[in-house]
């Protein structure tokens, strides 16, 4: 057996389980809400680890280490950003939006929700939000395809371009089968493999390296500073990396896990479980990267190729350090890590253009089966042009998704906790906030040198919660059956908390 066969059959074996779940999940998908939403069935459990599977993706096996590796312990500092982030995200958004998309028409998509919330006969904001998604899901998608691309390449040697199409096939082929249960379903096995990969990974690479000490004694012999964690950091660089938190307001990926869980009394057992494996996985994501500066700083080869590409650490640590087979294990937990982002975003797109592009203004009456069908083939579409995107070798995953991020954190952030929680809030004003916010991302992404190396999300939140506010104070009251339904959703979250 040549090195790459074992790793060649594990992945084989790995996907092969995959669309098993998509082919099993494809009967028990009857109609559009079930394609979307999985027909609001998820246990905490699923839930909890498909949605931190879908956030985390291959930034966390990828993109973390690499910059680790880069950086040293400040770079470490965006995780605590994260963690606050995700946990306010769990305690305030997901029990609120799981009852407002049922109670609010039964919403099965966010721009559907937020037509319903503020009762919109115009439309604007179910049209305005569909493209917001569209355009920045395709630059997220694009960050997943770069990524496969990224592993199949170093893994097999293989020509980025082939590389780049072989790993869109695959993600694609259970997406466009199962939809959001075989989605959900595939990150809950691919979330535990991931936290596996990164308790074993860093592990044994410490134990090569006789133990944290010895570690750190290297790494402080190649460059001091490297275990300092105030290395390098301004003020702006250290609001830029907790702003990463602002994010999780606004990701429909993430925020539709909590739209289909099975009841608002699940949520809490869910954040539990979401929370803990957050974080562990985030820990040995940071100790991989670190590690491996002890561990290449005498392999001139491997040096040279992390020269070239930093988010690879994780990767060459699988191939140096483990066996074959372990390795092949260890590389299908970062194929793992792609998969369960990128299928989570097409299918939201899929969502976007069949429930509120092709079914609101093209075919009101079609059947279920012609709306899964033209769901089927969103997802085809999507994957096509992240493919397009993602066709520069030299594209790096941390760029494509902080840009993303920010867009929908910004965009989407203020406009979704303001809606869930300020009663007072009218349809302009979510319209003000969507606009500011999106905007305010792109432009500010333009610009460089003072004020604007901050981290667009930040202006961002901050510019579109001003717009919600101010154009709420000065816009005419909500109409009284808006305000009823904020006072219904509040009573059922408090009785069931």
């Amino acid at each position: 057996m040549t090195m790459s066969t074992p790793t060649l059959i594990t992945f084989i074996i790995y996907l092969v389980g995959m669309l098993a779940i998509g082919i099993f999940a494809y009967k028990l998908t009857n109609n559009l809400s079930d394609y979307i939403l999985g027909g609001r069935k998820l246990g905490s459990a699923v839930t909890a680890l498909s949605a931190g599977a879908s956030d985390m993706s291959a930034w966390l096996l990828l993109g973390l280490p690499g910059a680790m590796y880069v950086g040293g312990l400040s770079e470490g500092w965006i995780a605590l950003g994260l963690v606050i982030g995700a946990y306010l995200n769990w305690k305030i958004n997901a029990p609120r939006l799981r009852v407002y998309t049922e109670v609010a028409g039964d919403s099965i998509t966010l721009p559907d929700y937020l037509e319903n919330r503020f009762k919109d006969k115009s439309q604007l904001l179910r049209v305005i939000s569909a493209f917001i998604i569209l355009i920045f899901f395709t630059f997220y998608t694009s960050s997943g395809m770069v990524a496969g691309a990224t592993l199949f390449e170093s893994s097999f040697g293989m020509d980025y371009t082939d590389a780049l199409i072989i790993g869109a096939v695959v993600i694609v082929s259970y997406t466009f089968i199962g939809g959001f249960l075989a989605v959900c379903w595939t990150d809950f096995f691919q979330a535990i493999l991931m936290m596996l990969a990164l308790i074993v990974a860093p592990l044994v690479v410490l134990y090569e390296l006789d133990g944290i000490g010895s570690t750190l004694k290297v790494i402080e012999g190649v460059d001091p500073l490297l275990s300092d964690w105030t290395k390098g950091l301004t003020l702006i660089g250290f609001l830029s990396l907790q702003a990463w938190g602002l994010g999780y307001f606004g990701q429909p990926h993430i925020l539709v896990r909590f739209m289909a869980i099975d009841s608002v009394k699940s949520v809490a057992t869910a954040r539990k479980i979401g929370m803990s494996w957050m974080m562990i996985s985030l820990f040995g994501a940071m100790l991989t990267g670190f590690a491996g500066i002890a561990y290449f700083h005498d392999r001139p080869d491997d040096l040279a190729k992390l020269v070239t590409n930093s988010e690879a650490v994780f990767i060459l640590l699988t191939q140096v350090v483990f066996n074959p087979w372990i390795s092949g294990f260890l590389l299908a937990a970062i194929l793992a890590a792609i998969m369960s982002t990128i299928d989570s975003q097409l299918l939201i797109c899929s969502g976007t253009i069949t429930e509120d592009f092709y079914k609101k203004f093209f075919r009101r009456h079609a059947s279920e089966k012609e709306l899964v069908l033209t769901g089927r083939m969103s997802v085809l579409l999507i994957a096509i042009l992240a493919v397009w995107i993602a066709q520069d070798p030299n594209s790096k995953v941390l760029s494509l998704v902080s840009y993303a991020w920010a867009g929908f954190g910004a965009g989407f952030g203020p406009v979704v906790l303001f809606s869930l929680l300020y009663r007072q809030m009218t349809k302009n004003a979510a319209l003000a906030g969507m606009l500011v916010g999106a905007i305010t991302v792109v432009v500010w992404k333009q610009l460089s040198g003072g004020i604007f190396e901050l981290y667009e999300l930040l202006p961002g939140f901050i510019f579109a919660s001003f717009a919600i506010v101010l154009v709420s104070k000065f816009d005419k009251e909500p109409e009284q059956e808006i305000l009823d339904t904020f006072d219904e959703v509040k009573q059922i979250v408090s009785l069931n908390s």
